[in-house]
């Protein structure tokens, strides 16, 4: 048994390791954050060396013979931290027997496995060429089934994989899930497609200077309740959003100068994730809590701020008349119910992150069927391409050409991002239900009438943010709406939403 004084000199070395450790995280972001908004390309190899260097330091910081003794110590008398440093703790732990349980030379061959399969996975994309990555997506699989042997798991080793993103959830929570999208907005899909509406959306398409539609989008941030001067906004390939600490979260989008749409959302999307790293509560912050709780979450907050608020048509509205007052040629003419319509159209795609509001989760379900017939054995690699398609001809009605457009689209399989995908689809669901619930404390829909978004983003601030990942999102969710996840709600709102914007009995 340790006594108080050995308790506390753990506990400090402990809490200067991880000062350390976010500070190596702070540099190698800022690493990141250059590379991806304008940093020459010619530093690119000096860049991943000093990231990989100090990626190094922060696995020593954390993995050392001191580390051991101090969480050892410290798990075993939990009752005498407080609570931000009991879970603080607890997650360490948890990173530290996750790393170490792994041999050491096993986890650097799988290293170096997915850092080849991610080039190969891009030539076999842009040639789709599935054979050319088959056979490492079937090494990547076989690593992590034996990683998950060592590690050990609850009843599936796909669970072990989907708590690494969303503590708490399991495949049978995520059966439930997708069984219930799967019977009500595969429906409701086909329903919309034999309406025979026709929703235009060419106005959308037409040339809108990209100078303005970053004032635009700059203004949309601002509405929404992101502080700039707390904040930088930028342009990237791929828009992100970078928290480093409550007073330096960052974020960014990119424009196309003949689809206003794409921006509008990246920016309300990427501004969700970035209000949330702007509104930790002084308990957590400087310390690894001031994140989201889970990916999930983290995307609840980009989902509800983009398709929720923005999406919805009290806000497009509003937001109409300042469009049009920065485009009067390309929008003067739009009506409100034009607009709204044309911002939801409801348009089966091949590609994941082209998709829909209502289309988007069925993606997701895709992936997620197919990771856990990979890690079930119920399906082989080299099966994908043909598994794939059936599943976007069942769910979405078309069908790839080439597997470029299909199983080879998305980079995450080649980097070993198994139980990810799902966290995609759960963001939205949490979104709706957490929209239910605010609507029962306030009038929504009269706040975006007005483009007023201080009640809103007050509400997810006490409700959601100020907590980091000091409460896991199990506990969330029922903290917040006094139940646990139910995916009713977000078949509900989709239902009732595109019901009404089809004309659907």
């Amino acid at each position: 048994m340790g006594n108080t004084t050995q308790i506390e000199q753990a506990l400090e070395r402990f809490k200067a390791a991880q000062e350390q450790m976010m500070a190596m995280n702070y540099a190698t972001s800022i690493l990141f954050w250059d590379a991806s908004t304008g940093a020459p390309k010619s530093g690119a190899d000096k860049r991943s060396t000093s990231i990989g260097t100090m990626s190094g330091f922060m696995y020593k910081l954390l993995v050392n013979e001191t580390m051991d003794a101090d969480l050892n110590l410290l798990t075993n008398h939990l009752d005498a931290l407080s609570d931000v440093d009991r879970v603080r703790v607890v997650d360490t732990k948890k990173e530290y027997d996750k790393l170490t349980k792994i041999p050491m030379e096993a986890y650097q061959k799988y290293s170096a496995l997915t850092s080849k399969a991610s080039m190969i996975w891009e030539e076999a994309k842009e040639n789709a060429d599935f054979k050319l990555f088959e056979p490492y997506l079937e090494e990547i699989v076989s690593y992590l089934l034996k990683f998950a042997e060592y590690r050990g798991y609850q009843n599936h080793p796909y669970n072990l994989y989907i708590d690494d993103f969303e503590e708490g959830m399991t495949i049978d929570q995520l059966n439930t899930f997708f069984d219930t999208l799967r019977a009500r907005i595969v429906p409701l899909l086909e329903k919309i497609q034999a309406s025979g509406k026709q929703v235009a959306t060419d106005f959308l398409g037409q040339a809108f200077p990209v100078d303005k539609q970053h004032t635009v989008s700059t203004d949309l941030l601002k509405t929404i309740g992101f502080d700039l001067n707390r904040g930088w906004f930028k342009e990237s390939v791929h828009p992100f959003t970078m928290g480093l600490d409550v007073n330096d979260v960052r974020l960014t989008t990119h424009y196309y100068e003949n689809d206003l749409k794409s921006a509008l959302l990246s920016s309300a999307h990427e501004g969700g994730h970035a209000i949330y790293e702007q509104n930790f509560s002084e308990k957590v912050q400087g310390t690894p809590l001031a994140t989201g709780t889970s990916n999930g979450f983290h995307e609840s907050q980009s989902r509800i701020y983009e398709n929720n608020f923005v999406l919805s048509r009290s806000f497009l509205s509003y937001f109409l008349l300042k469009l049009k007052a920065d485009f009067p040629e390309q929008l003067g003419s739009i009506g409100d119910l034009a607009f709204y319509e044309g911002m939801n159209k409801v348009e089966p795609s091949l590609i994941r992150i082209e998709a829909d509001e209502l289309t988007y989760s069925l993606h997701i379900m895709i992936r997620y069927e197919i990771e856990l017939g990979l890690f079930d054995g119920s399906i082989k690699v080299s099966d994908l391409p043909r598994v794939w398609n059936e599943k976007v001809k069942a769910y979405l009605g078309i069908t790839p050409k080439h597997d470029g457009e299909g199983v080879l689209q998305d980079v995450h399989w080649s980097e070993g991002m198994f139980g990810y995908f799902p966290t995609y689809a759960l963001g939205s669901a949490y979104a709706a239900q957490l929209m239910h619930y605010m609507k029962q404390d306030l009038d929504v829909d009269t706040c975006l009438k007005n483009g007023d978004f201080k009640p809103l983003t007050a509400w997810l601030n006490d409700k959601v943010h100020q907590y980091g990942s000091l409460v896991k999102p199990v506990d969330l969710m029922k903290q917040i709406t006094g139940e646990a996840f139910n995916a009713t709600y977000y078949c509900d709102y989709l239902e009732q939403k595109y019901s009404e914007l089809y004309g659907l009995k």
